[in-house]
C-alpha cells in the first residue's frame, strides 16, 4: 500500500526532471510515511510512497524484471499474488522478493496489458516498458484505489492524489465550471471529471496506455449482465454464498503488520467480522465510534456484535473540535466533497491506527445488494408511472414553477411527476426538484451552468448501458458506476490514508461481485426489505437479530444540531463574510434565509449548508492564489480569463 506519482515526456529526448518526481512524493507521504523510491528513465520518472504490508524488508519501490527492461510503482494489494507467482515461477520468471507488487512486472512480460486481467485485489500502478519506451497506467475494477493524471507542458502527470499533480504543474489549479456544476448537483464529482479543467480521474476498470507521444484510454472489465442466474434454493443461495464471501475475506488477512476491522454495527461490517472471527486463530480487533447524540450513536449496536464474536473491541465517543477537525481534513481534499461522513470515517480511522495497520470494512454493500432505502421508495413510487407523459411534462412546465418555494410537499410533487428513472435521477440530486436549490446561487453562475451539459446526461448513460432488464438492477450498475467510488471508497479512501491505514473490502471483491450480480433482482430487494439475501446470510453466520432488524441509519454523524449550535458561528461567518460572496457563486439573501431557516429549526437544511461550507473551504485551499469566482468560469476551458 503506497501512494504513486510520476510523469512522462512526450518528446523522448527529454530527460524527466527526477526533483519534480520527488516533489509529487513529498505531497502525498501521508500515503506512505515507512518509504520513498524513484527512478527516472530517460523521459520517464516514477515514483512512489510506500505504507510497508507485506515484505517489510524486501518490497522497496519501483521494482523491476531481471534485466531491468520493466519497472513498476503500485498502490494497492494483490490478494492472488502467491498463486500468480508459483505459476510464474513455472514459466522461468525470477523472482527477487517475496512482495505481491512483483508479479506485476513478470506477468506483464508474459500479456502485457492484458496482465490486468489475473489480477484480484485493489490496485492503482504504473509500468514503464523501457524497450517499447511505453507507459502502462491501470486502475482497479471498482476504483478503490485512486488515480489522476493530466497532460501538460509536454508531458503527462499521473498520481494518486491531484496533490502531486498540482505540486509540479501548479498552472493545472483551473477550476472545471463542469465538475463543479457536479458537485453541486451530486455533492461528489464523479469519474472521470475532477474540479480542474485539465485533470481527470481514470475510471475504474479502465488502461491508460502511452506510446510514441500517443494516449489512449480505453476500459478493460465491467459488471456482467444482472440476473442471468437462479439459485435451486434459498438454501443453496446461502451455501455459494457463504463459501464465496468467506474466500474474499480470508484473502484478505494476508498481512506482516497488525489487521482488524471497522464495526458500524450494520449489517455489513458485522458479515465481515463473523466471517474474519471464523477464519482468524486469535481475537479480531475491531473498532467503532459513537456520538453523544443517542439518535447517532451506534456504538451499543457495534457492541453486540463484537460480544457475540469475541473480538478485542475499541470504542471511542466522538466530542471533537468541528471547526479545527474540519478545516484539517478540507485541506487535504484536492475537491470540494459533501458527504459529512468522511468525519467520523476519519475519527474511526485515527482510533484503528493507533491499534492496526491495515483493516477490512464493510463498504459495498448497499449497491449490490439494495441496501438503500431509495432504491425501495423508487419501487413503491412505480404507482406514479400511471401518469400520463404529457400531465407530467404540464405539471412541471406550468404548476411547478407557480408554487411557494417553502410550500411543503413541492419536491414530492415534482418527483412523482416524473418517469421512473427521471424520479431517482430527481432524488440523488442535491438539485432536486426542478433545481429549486438553484435559488441560491448567482445570475452569473447560473448562466454559465445554463451553457453546460446536464450532469444527469452521464447517468443517464450509465442506465442505458446496464445490462439488465429490470429497473432496479439498472440503478444498482448506476450507483455502481457512479457513487460508489467517486463518494463512499474515495471517502474511506482518503480518510484512511489520511492516518496512513489501509481498507481492504471484501464485499468488493470481484469475483464475488460478479457472482452476486447474476441473482435476480428479487433476491436483493423482496416485500419491501433490502438486502434480502445478504440478511439472511448475516443472520446464517450469527449476527444478532437487534442489528439486523433496525432502522438504516448509514454512517452519520448529528450535524443538523452541529450546525445549529457548535458550528454556528464558523457557517455564518464563512458563507456571508465578503470574500466568499466577492466570489459571485451565490446570492447572499437567499444564503441568509437558508441559514435562518435552518437555525430557527424551521427546516433542517444541514447537507445543502455543509456542501455549500466545504465548497469555501475548498476554493480558500486550491483557488485562492487565483481569486477565480463564479465570473470567471464563463471563460475557463475556452480560452477566455
Amino acid at each position: 500500500m503506497c501512494g504513486i506519482a510520476g510523469l512522462v515526456g512526450f518528446d523522448s529526448s527529454r530527460r524527466a526532471d527526477s526533483g519534480q518526481v520527488s516533489r509529487m512524493c513529498d505531497a502525498i507521504v501521508h500515503r506512505g510515511p515507512d518509504d520513498e523510491g524513484t527512478v527516472v528513465h530517460g523521459a520517464v520518472g516514477l515514483g512512489m510512497r510506500r505504507l510497508s504490508i507485506i515484505d517489510l524488508p524486501g518490497g522497496h519501490q519501483p521494482i523491476h524484471n531481471e534485466d531491468q527492461s520493466v519497472w513498476v510503482v503500485f498502490n494497492g494489494e494483490i490478494y492472488n499474488f502467491r498463486e500468480l507467482r508459483a505459476d510464474l515461477q513455472a514459466r522461468g520468471h525470477r523472482f527477487y522478493t517475496n512482495s505481491d507488487t512483483e508479479v506485476l512486472v513478470h506477468l506483464y512480460e508474459d500479456l502485457g496489458a492484458e496482465c490486468v486481467q489475473k489480477l484480484r485485489g485493489m490496485f492503482a500502478f504504473a509500468i514503464h516498458d523501457r524497450k517499447r519506451n511505453s507507459v502502462l497506467i491501470a486502475r482497479d475494477r471498482l476504483g478503490i484505489k485512486p488515480l489522476h493524471y493530466a497532460e501538460s507542458r509536454g508531458q503527462l502527470f499521473f498520481g494518486s492524489e491531484i496533490k502531486s499533480i498540482l505540486a509540479v504543474a501548479p498552472e493545472l489549479a483551473e477550476p472545471d465550471p463542469s465538475g463543479l456544476l457536479q458537485y453541486f448537483q451530486f455533492g461528489y464529482i464523479p469519474d472521470p471529471a475532477t474540479a480542474f479543467t485539465k485533470i481527470r480521474k481514470l475510471p475504474p476498470g479502465y488502461l491508460l496506455e502511452f506510446e510514441r507521444g500517443n494516449v489512449q484510454v480505453r476500459q478493460y472489465w465491467d459488471l456482467p449482465a444482472f440476473g442471468t442466474y437462479t439459485p435451486k434454493s434459498e438454501e443453496a443461495c446461502l451455501e455459494e454464498m457463504e463459501h464465496r464471501l468467506a474466500e474474499a475475506v480470508r484473502i484478505r488477512l494476508i498481512a506482516d503488520v497488525p489487521l482488524g476491522a471497522f464495526l458500524s454495527g450494520g449489517t455489513d461490517s458485522s458479515v465481515v467480522v463473523a466471517l474474519m472471527a471464523r477464519a482468524s486463530s486469535r481475537p479480531v480487533k475491531t473498532f467503532t465510534i459513537g456520538f453523544e447524540h443517542e439518535e447517532f450513536n451506534e456504538a451499543v449496536y457495534a457492541r453486540k456484535v463484537a460480544e457475540r464474536f469475541g473480538t478485542e473491541h475499541c470504542e471511542l465517543t466522538v466530542e471533537a473540535d468541528i471547526e479545527a477537525t474540519l478545516n484539517d481534513l478540507t485541506r487535504g481534499l484536492e475537491e470540494p466533497f459533501a458527504d459529512s461522513s468522511m468525519i467520523p470515517t476519519y475519527f474511526v480511522s485515527k482510533l484503528a491506527r493507533e491499534h492496526v495497520t491495515v483493516v477490512l470494512s464493510g463498504d459495498g454493500g448497499d449497491e449490490i445488494f439494495a441496501g438503500y432505502d431509495r432504491y425501495r421508495v423508487n419501487r413503491e413510487r412505480a404507482i406514479f408511472d400511471r401518469i400520463p407523459a404529457w400531465a407530467g411534462r404540464g405539471y412541471r412546465n406550468f404548476v411547478y414553477p407557480l408554487l411557494p418555494h417553502r410550500l411543503r410537499g413541492r419536491k414530492f410533487s415534482y418527483n412523482i411527476s416524473l418517469p421512473s428513472e427521471e424520479r431517482y435521477l430527481d432524488g440523488i440530486s442535491f438539485l432536486a426538484g426542478g433545481g429549486g436549490e438553484r435559488q441560491y446561487f448567482s445570475p452569473e453562475f447560473m448562466a454559465t451552468a445554463r451553457s453546460l451539459p446536464d450532469p444527469l446526461d452521464q447517468y443517464r448513460a450509465y442506465l442505458g448501458a446496464a445490462q439488465a432488464g429490470d429497473p432496479l438492477s439498472r440503478l444498482l450498475y448506476l450507483d455502481t458506476k457512479t457513487y460508489l467510488p467517486a463518494d463512499i471508497l474515495t471517502k474511506v479512501d482518503r480518510m484512511s490514508m489520511a492516518v496512513s491505514l489501509e481498507a481492504r473490502v471484501p464485499i468488493l471483491d470481484h469475483v464475488w461481485l460478479e457472482w452476486v450480480t447474476t441473482l435476480p433482482a428479487n433476491w436483493k430487494l423482496r416485500n419491501g426489505q433490502g438486502k434480502y439475501i445478504f440478511r439472511k446470510l448475516a443472520e446464517r453466520l450469527g449476527v444478532p437479530g437487534e442489528v439486523l432488524h433496525r432502522p438504516k441509519r448509514g454512517f452519520a454523524l448529528p450535524l443538523k444540531h452541529w450546525i445549529r449550535n457548535r458550528l454556528r458561528e464558523e457557517m455564518t461567518r464563512v458563507l456571508l463574510e465578503p470574500k466568499s460572496l466577492q466570489r459571485g457563486y451565490f446570492r447572499r439573501q437567499a444564503l441568509e434565509r437558508l441559514l435562518e431557516e435552518h437555525f430557527r429549526g424551521q427546516r433542517d437544511h444541514s447537507g445543502l449548508l455543509w456542501q455549500l461550507l466545504v465548497f469555501e473551504l475548498w476554493h480558500r485551499n486550491y483557488l485562492a492564489p487565483a481569486s477565480l469566482g463564479a465570473a470567471d468560469l464563463a471563460g475557463v476551458g475556452s480560452g477566455r480569463r
